[in-house]
């Protein structure tokens, strides 16, 4: 069984897969990755949808703030503190890069702190020890700190039902998967819960897809369509796990239930062992989906 499915190359899947002498897997994810999704209608992987949220949990409100707003951000986030609430600020990097000029949560952490002097803020990366790093956390799963600076190391595995707020600085970084499951964060109670993407300067064609998928939608199955939409499923039998497929005629994000019908009838052929082969490919065109499926190539 493997959880976060989403967090696994394909090597790794394959390697955890040999382990086992023709042993059953499960994977669960609640960010499908465009290769996966597409693994479904090929074959390789049978898909069960659990689309429910848990009772009482409500739509995370999601906005887009550009960065030279970050003082609104902080004011807003000052009030939110002081009426009780809890958050988390996302930062891309651990420490200041001379190569990137992207967010660094220990710069952001200290300015921060310095800017809401009244509000017990903590910090949460990699590079810390392990005993720090999770002093930092119990300090946030207790409420004794507000607020919890942090890198992606929270994506996975937090779960602090008061928290309400997340902030994700230089949004237009990260895939949607793992926005997605950073948003996740939040949102797990009966409060009103809120996100905010705040990008740095102007937005490429496909950050601003991304981005604007964040904002419409909560369902993470419509997420995981938009990503295979925007960057392909990669390579089925290979490791590539992103980039566009080359089919004459199909297009696997828009003909999903036609690849679906295919893979059904693929396996009745199969069953099918004494009958005409031809006649039961030519039964399959003979539908008005396949008829359409011909029309649109």
């Amino acid at each position: 069984m493997v959880d976060e499915q989403h967090r696994f190359v394909v090597r790794q899947c394959l390697i955890l897969e040999q382990k086992g002498d023709g042993c059953d897997v499960l994977v669960m994810t609640a960010t499908p990755i465009p290769r996966t999704l597409e693994m479904t209608a090929f074959g390789d992987l049978s898909v069960s949808r659990l689309d429910e949220k848990p009772a009482g949990r409500q739509e995370i409100a999601t906005a887009l703030v550009n960065h030279d707003r970050i003082g609104d951000v902080v004011e807003r986030l000052r009030a939110a503190l002081s009426g009780g609430m809890r958050a988390y600020w996302i930062c891309p990097l651990v420490e200041e890069s001379d190569k990137l000029d992207i967010a660094a949560a220990e710069d952001r952490f200290a300015a921060l702190a310095r800017a809401l002097p009244g509000v017990t803020v903590a910090l949460a990366h990699g590079k810390m020890k392990a005993g720090e790093r999770d002093s930092a956390m119990q300090a946030f799963r207790n409420g004794t700190a507000q607020l919890l600076v942090a890198t992606t190391v929270v994506e996975v595995g937090v779960d602090v039902p008061e928290a309400s707020i997340i902030i994700i600085e230089h949004a237009e970084r990260f895939g949607l998967a793992q926005l997605h499951q950073l948003r996740g964060r939040v949102g797990r109670s009966d409060q009103q819960s809120s996100c905010l993407l705040v990008y740095h300067g102007a937005l490429s064609e496909t950050a601003a897809k991304r981005l604007g998928v964040m904002r419409d939608t909560n369902d993470g199955f419509v997420i995981a369509e938009e990503d295979l939409e925007l960057r392909g499923p990669g390579e089925f039998l290979g490791q590539r796990q992103s980039g566009m497929p080359e089919f004459v005629l199909a297009d696997l994000a828009a003909h999903r239930d036609l690849l679906s019908l295919a893979r059904s009838e693929a396996g009745r052929i199969l069953e099918k062992k004494g009958q005409n082969h031809m006649n039961l490919l030519l039964s399959l065109f003979e539908r008005d989906s396949a008829v359409k499926f011909l029309a649109s190539g």
